[in-house]
């Protein structure tokens, strides 16, 4: 074992990142806050669309269309900057069914 092993931060160090990450996590949150209560003028017009400006998600729901394809809404491609042929990961909650189960 050498001495680099036994290295730890210093309480201040410690002390330091934690207060940047929490300035961080306000300066966020403020900007969600801002956002939000702007949203009535030319700001997004919809609760997805602010969460996926601020959070880089966005949440909607969609019709499966032939061969199992989805679309993403104009608006969350344009609030998350996704174009034709980007790699998007996707979580599938089927909501409703518009079918006769026999």
């Amino acid at each position: 074992m050498t001495d680099e092993d036994d290295a730890t931060w210093p309480p201040a160090l410690w002390a330091q990142q934690f207060q940047e990450a929490s300035e961080q996590a306000v300066e966020q949150q403020t900007e969600f806050a801002k956002q939000l209560m702007n949203a009535g003028g030319s700001g997004p017009s919809s609760l997805s669309e602010i969460a996926a400006t601020s959070m880089g998600t966005a949440t909607f729901k969609t019709r499966v269309q032939s061969g199992g394809r989805i679309s993403i809404p104009d608006a969350e491609r344009e609030a998350l900057d996704i174009e034709e042929g980007d790699i998007v990961q996707t979580v599938v909650v089927p909501v409703k069914r518009n079918r006769e189960d026999s």
